[in-house]
């Protein structure tokens, strides 16, 4: 059938409205990571390190011992120790 164009239709990215009487429960969002200066943090890829910066919500500045990286938020690879 020459001349048809097949396309798969999606819907943009819209979050999912819950009911409080729903029975089922919201999925919760896990709280936004804070970081200050000094603290001891654990990266995926870099390592160990210590927080020498912060700009609110944008990024956290870490010495990583043989360099320091800017590593933007929301932080998913770091965890403070």
């Amino acid at each position: 059938m020459p001349g048809r164009i097949l396309v798969t239709m999606t819907k943009p990215g819209a979050s999912k409205r819950y009911l409080p009487t729903s029975p089922f429960k919201a999925p919760v969002a896990p709280p936004p990571k804070h970081f200050t200066v000094g603290d001891q943090v654990t990266h995926d890829m870099y390592g160990l390190g210590r927080v020498l910066g912060i700009e609110d919500g944008i990024a956290a500045l870490v010495d990583f011992g043989s360099r320091q990286e800017r590593i933007l938020s929301p932080y998913n690879k770091m965890t403070k120790l």
